[in-house]
């Protein structure tokens, strides 16, 4: 159950980055919405999914696939750089997520 909480906090923090992209373009209730919703739902998943993990573990894979998450949705979605260093560096925070996960 912690691993799936973990997993909606991570997808309710990427639409939250999302609306966050939307409303720093258009100001307005809509993107607002998606943009706090977003982030207010990670948050709550998370907070949930500490009773089932401990929060070094779970906070560390939140951050570390939201962040990967986040880079990967704004170099497909708003044409952010697909440099080689920044596929290096995505490859490097999802290889030590799934290392902490697979000894948890």
């Amino acid at each position: 159950m912690g691993w799936l909480l973990i997993f909606l906090a991570t997808i309710s923090e990427l639409v939250g980055v999302y609306g966050l992209n939307l409303y720093n373009r258009q100001r307005n209730l809509l993107t607002w919405f998606v943009y706090y919703g977003g982030l207010s739902a990670s948050f709550a998943f998370l907070y949930f999914s500490f009773n089932y993990l401990t929060v070094s573990i779970a906070y560390a894979v939140f951050i570390g696939f939201g962040t990967a998450g986040a880079v990967i949705m704004n170099m497909v979605l708003f044409g952010e750089s697909k440099n080689i260093f920044r596929i290096l560096s995505l490859v490097a925070i999802i290889a030590g997520v799934t290392g902490l996960k697979a000894v948890s």
